[in-house]
């Protein structure tokens, strides 16, 4: 999954950049949970499914929300 659809589909969900990180990283938060983290910034690159996974596990966003938006 492209750095595009992960962010679109967070904001959907309701989360929020929040600011830059250190490299080329982004943080971003789920005010529902008030839980962040931070979203590696790379246009070109696919973001893995293993890395996807922790991403909304500390978020705490249900797998299955996010593939339905």
């Amino acid at each position: 999954m492209k750095y595009v659809e992960l962010t679109r589909k967070l904001r959907r969900l309701g989360c929020q950049f929040t600011r830059y990180g250190a490299g080329s990283h982004e943080i971003w938060r789920n005010p529902n949970t008030g839980k962040q983290v931070p979203i590696p910034y790379h246009r070109t690159k696919d973001i893995g499914p293993n890395l996807l996974s922790r991403i909304l596990r500390e978020l705490e966003i249900d797998r299955k929300d996010f593939d339905q938006t």
